[in-house]
Order: structure tokens, then sequence, then C-alpha cells
């Protein structure tokens, strides 16, 4: 026993001059987590010494609760003041006692979380161990001894394992040894104790919960410098990650596609703040491609003019009427998805006619894999068609490879070229 009482004092003398060490460097970090907590316990006890001839306790015996606060000067170590209340009683084969003590204890407290980086394997899984001394004193109600009552000091030790439940609370079992001095009579209260050193000896079981106090996100019990710094890294790895990917603008009109309301606009056209392209006049064309294209449409008073099926055919039949695409796409422009459907309604009116389907590229990139693109633009009208219910038998298709026929430095031209274009047969 006297050795537990010197491994007790060391542990509590330990706790004091750890807080000389690194003071500029834990200021830096207090802020990073919570100090204060406060316990709640109960459960049961084992008073093994000193007693009268003739007088036990059950094993254990329930009646047995403690409060504590406690205070972390950094992730490893801290003090705590705790309260204590046995309720001791006979067994049934004792002679008939009550005791009642009553128990304040300063103890050093050392976090092994920390100390043996459990972290590395857990974040729930928590491993506390505490020692100091304090005053007692025991109130003995029957048989009453002489004085009644009885003041000493006590040396308290144990290991406190805890389950992270919450941000605020962990579910902890302590299990602690505690040591009374100068005892002057024995547990029951009938005899003078003549042992005046570390005789009383009993050993408490609880069960309790800790609450941690503070706003910080942890407890010192759960932090740790390394995984906290991993876990910040980790963080910012995602929020970089996260920005990355907000900032990718498909369609490369200058509006992240997370904002962007329109990304697949065609490239090169004025948009505004929301990635839609300009269309002042509301028809469906980008204002900015719109005197190219009325080169290439036939407009509609014209059409009014010539009237008639001749003047569908020539509209189909001389490139006014085309499907055009993105670049590097075979994925139509919205706004041309009406050319396919003017090809698929004349068809129908007309069952006896068939359509070849000419897919084009601009002159940017490989030739070969600019015939390739034009052939997969072709097919792609081709299967739009099939699937709107014109019969494969009255459709083909053929890629045209790169049309040469305009300036490839003008941005507006290459989209003029970038098209499937139709020829009745």
């Amino acid at each position: 026993m006297k050795k537990s009482v010197l491994t007790f004092l060391l542990l509590a003398a330990g706790v004091l001059a750890a807080q000389e060490t690194d003071s500029t460097t834990q200021n830096e970090k207090n802020n990073d987590y919570n100090h204060w907590s406060f316990e709640v316990s109960g459960g049961v006890h084992k008073p093994s010494r000193p007693f009268a001839e003739g007088y036990y306790t059950n094993t254990p015996s329930f009646g047995q609760g403690q409060l504590g606060v406690r205070y972390m000067f950094n992730e490893k170590f801290g003090l705590r003041l705790g309260l204590g209340y046995n309720n001791i009683e006979g067994d049934d084969k004792s002679l008939p006692f009550k005791t009642s003590q009553y128990r304040s204890t300063l103890e050093g407290v050392v976090n092994l979380t920390s100390l043996l980086n459990f972290s590395d394997w857990t974040k729930t899984v928590g491993l506390l161990i505490h020692g100091g001394a304090g005053y007692s004193m025991m109130d003995y109600k029957s048989p009453v001894a002489i004085d009644g009552k009885d003041n000493m000091l006590n040396i308290m030790g144990g290991i406190t394992p805890m389950v992270k439940l919450g941000r605020s609370v962990a579910l902890f079992g302590d299990v602690s040894a505690v040591g009374n001095i100068r005892q002057t009579y024995t547990v029951d209260g009938t005899q003078l104790n003549n042992k005046r050193d570390v005789d009383g000896f009993m050993v408490n079981a609880s069960i309790g919960l800790n609450i941690y106090l503070g706003d910080a996100e942890k407890h010192a019990d759960w932090y740790s410098e390394k995984t906290d710094l991993k876990e910040t890294i980790l963080g910012l790895e995602e929020r970089v990650e996260k920005l990355e990917t907000d900032l990718i603008d498909t369609d490369q009109d200058g509006v992240p596609d997370y904002l962007d309301r329109e990304p697949n606009t065609m490239s090169g056209v004025a948009v505004d703040t929301k990635g839609i392209a300009v269309d002042k006049n509301k028809n469906g064309i980008p204002d900015e491609i719109e005197p190219s294209l009325d080169q290439r449409y036939l407009k509609k008073i014209d059409y009014v003019k010539g009237g008639g099926d001749g003047s569908v055919e020539e509209l189909l039949n001389k490139g006014y009427v085309n499907v055009y695409f993105q670049f590097n796409s075979d994925k139509p422009e919205t706004y041309s998805l009406g050319a396919i459907n003017y090809l698929m309604k004349y068809m129908k009116d007309h069952p006896g006619s068939n359509a070849e389907l000419i897919g084009y590229a601009d002159e940017l990139g490989n030739p070969e894999y600019n015939q390739t693109l034009s052939e997969k633009r072709a097919k792609r009208v081709y299967e739009i068609l099939i699937a709107s219910g014109i019969a494969e038998s009255r459709l083909t298709y053929r890629g045209g490879g790169e049309d040469t026929t305009v300036d490839k430095t003008s941005s507006p031209a290459r989209q003029l070229v970038r098209r499937v274009t139709f020829r009745l047969k």
C-alpha cells in the first residue's frame, strides 16, 4: 500500500510538472478543443478492511455514487475534483451495521488515449488513469461508535475506459481503489482501529457519463494533433476538388457548369451571366450566328413566294435546311432539331420519297478523324429520324469529311460547316 501511495503522489507531481513545458505551443492549441467536463456515475463497491470480527459486506455491494468536475490542461494531462458517497451495510451473515462514507478527492488525470495514439485506429474508444488524495468522513449509523463520526485522509487511483457517444457526451466505466489514512474505527464502527496508517481499503466499480462543456468541436479527451491535421488536410483537398469541379466549363462560354443554365452553348457565341446564348428575337438561334445562317437558310418570306412541294424539295436539296453541331461533337444543337423535324414531316407527307444524310466537319484537326466524326454526325441524325417513325429502307447516311468552303480561321464560319445536310431521292 505504501508503494501505491508513492505511485499516486508521483503521478500527481508529473501532471503538475507537465504543465510547465511547451507553454507557447499549448496556448495555440487550447482553442482547438474543450477543457472542462462534468461527470456523474454510480455502481457497486467492496470494502475489505478494517472490520471487527463478525462483520461482513456483500461482494459486491450496491450503494455508491460519484460526481466530478475535470479540467484538462492539454490533450494529455488534467486535474479532477471528485465527490463520492458509499452506503456500507452488512450482508446476511454479518452482524447488523450501517455506515456512510463521504469523500472528496483531488486527482491528476492522464489521457492514455492521446499518449498511446488511440486515434490511429479508433475515434470512439478512450482510456484515462487518475490518482490523488483528499478528505473522507465515516458516519456510523448503527451501531454508533464512541464519537459517531470519523474524519480521515484518503488516497485514490483508478482506470477509466470510455466510449464516445457524441460531440458532448461519453459513456465510461471506472474501477478505483480507495485507501483511508488514519481511520480511527473499523468500517462497522464498533471497534477502534489500531493501525492508523493506510489501513482502510475499498474498491469502487462505476458506470457513468462524461458531459463535455464548451463550444469547440472536440474535447481534449478525443483531440489528436496528428489526426486533426490529417483531417484538416483531407478537408482542404475535398474543398479544392469541389472547387475544381465547380469551375469546369464544358461549353467554354466563360460560365462554370454549376452556374450554367445552358451547358451546351455552341462554341464562340456570346452568352449572358447565366450561360444562355444571347437571342434577343427569341427565335432559338444565337444572335451572333444568325446573319451567317441567313446565307444558308431560305427565309420564310422566300418560301411563301415559292410555294408548293417543289420549294420544300429545293430547300432540302440545296442545303438551306441543316442540322448543326458543337465542336468535336455528334450531338445536334438544340435549335437544329427543327431541321430534323422539317425532313421528318416532309417524308411522312411523301411516302414515296427517300433521303440521303451527309455529315460534315470543319477543318480543325486530323482529316481522318474528321471523316469519322462527319459519319457519326450523319448516323446520329439517321437514328433520330428512324426513332421518329421513318423506315430504315428510306434513309441512307455517309460522312462527307471536311468542308473546306469557308475560312477556317473564322469561328462563326466553322460553325456553319459542322452540319448534316439532306438530299432527297
